[in-house]
């Protein structure tokens, strides 16, 4: 029996890949690091603190520390969340029918606490939401399963009772990890053959995340050998 619906945020509820670019891409200028789309998204679904060491091991600046400029990058998130950020297809829908349903809706993203509230709030849908988990609250952010296996606690579910909603690789081994069935919801970016053969399902967007398909979800009926396909 499913108890709980986790979402991730960026990328699934609201379309913050552009603005992450962008405002990453601006902070990093400053340092003199000037990084292309396809560079950025090297770091596609990790912490922003693991993507600023990322950069700072692989293009060392001086003068600032790496902490100093992930607090630069949150507050340019923030201020765009109030106006800037894209909802995407679906988004509210989906946290509407899983409530519906009886289950518990939890977000767990890589993104800041201060960024998933600002996100919440934007999208007016703070009373639909029954636990917030970011994973840098953990020690390791995704594709370890931490992130996901606090929101089902928070949940009060198992986390085979947990269905998780991705789109990025790290986002679904992160889920896959915790023990969750999966559906990847398709992006964007295209999400490469190894995460597509992790998900228990793919999606082309949340319009397609119907009562229907969250009951087949169920582990009794997951198969994991066969993967679906909306």
């Amino acid at each position: 029996m499913i108890r709980a619906c986790i979402f991730d945020m960026d990328g699934v509820l609201v379309d913050t890949e552009p603005v992450w670019r962008r405002v990453e891409r601006d902070v990093f200028s400053r340092l003199g690091i000037e990084l292309s789309d396809e560079q950025l998204r090297e770091t596609w679904g990790l912490r922003i603190g693991e993507v600023v060491d990322h950069w700072y091991r692989a293009r060392p600046w001086d003068g600032i520390r790496p902490r100093a400029v992930e607090r630069a990058i949150v507050r340019g998130m923030v201020e765009h969340a109030k106006s800037d950020l894209i909802v995407l297809p679906g988004a509210v829908e989906a946290l509407r029918t899983a409530k519906s349903l009886g289950l518990q809706v939890a977000v767990a993203s890589s993104s800041s606490r201060e960024l998933i509230d600002a996100v919440l709030q934007r999208l007016d849908v703070v009373q639909l939401v029954d636990a917030v988990c970011s994973a840098d609250d953990e020690e390791l952010g995704k594709p370890d399963p931490a992130v996901y296996r606090s929101a089902a606690r928070l949940c009060g579910a198992a986390p085979v009772e947990c269905i998780a909603v991705e789109d990025s690789p790290n986002g679904v081994r992160s889920a896959k990890a915790a023990g969750m069935a999966c559906v990847a919801v398709r992006s964007d970016q295209s999400l490469p053959a190894d995460a597509v053969a992790q998900a228990d399902c793919v999606i082309e967007s949340l319009t397609q995340l119907t009562p229907e398909l969250l009951r087949q979800l169920s582990p009794q009926s997951v198969d994991v050998n066969a993967r679906r396909r909306f």
